[in-house]
């Protein structure tokens, strides 16, 4: 078995270089350059050397993570089309005055606080389309509410914003693993 620091290391591929034998989509369909991605504002440097991607959500991003375990699809709600990774993850960059568009995963999907302004997360339900949001805070200042960790339970809208002039950098931890099937614009 390869040593924890292996399983651990953050992959250094682009998003469309990824390429999993037993299946699953991670990059999205219409990552073609141009049209709304290219218009994305420009990163600073310590953001550059993330090697992150345009999202389709709006915002920046790179898989980090795939579980190489496999979830088969008996195991599964009855609503996943095929077997998942266990879990993924990945980095995600929102720049002042960005916001992620609504959007859905069929998975659960916790979202981690690394560094920047707040970010203003919030969840609209779990309907046809979002209802009635419920704002929280994402951040590390807990004395003033702000939560270093959120959870969007499986199915539920959701969307984000930076609350400062700084920007901010995430994690998202997607339990059984993101596929781009699974993903409501």
């Amino acid at each position: 078995m390869p040593p924890l620091s292996e399983h651990l290391r953050l992959s250094r591929l682009r998003p469309s270089e990824i390429r999993h034998p037993r299946g699953g989509a991670t990059t999205p369909p219409d990552a073609a350059p141009g049209g709304r991605m290219a218009a994305m504002t420009e990163l600073p440097e310590w953001a550059r050397t993330l090697d992150l991607a345009p999202h389709p959500e709006g915002g920046w991003y790179r898989e980090t993570w795939r579980s190489d375990v496999t979830i088969p699809k008996r195991s599964l709600p009855g609503d996943y089309p095929g077997p998942r990774a266990a879990g993924t993850a990945i980095l995600f960059l929102l720049m002042p005055g960005q916001q992620s568009e609504w959007h859905s995963v069929r998975s659960a999907e916790i979202w981690l606080y690394h560094r920047g302004s707040p970010l203003r997360l919030e969840l609209g339900g779990d309907g046809s389309e979002p209802a009635n949001p419920d704002a929280q805070i994402l951040g590390a200042d807990v004395a003033a509410g702000q939560q270093p960790q959120l959870l969007v339970p499986p199915r539920h809208w959701q969307r984000a914003k930076p609350e400062g002039d700084e920007p901010t950098l995430v994690s998202c931890v997607v339990t059984p693993g993101f596929d781009f099937a699974d993903f409501r614009l």
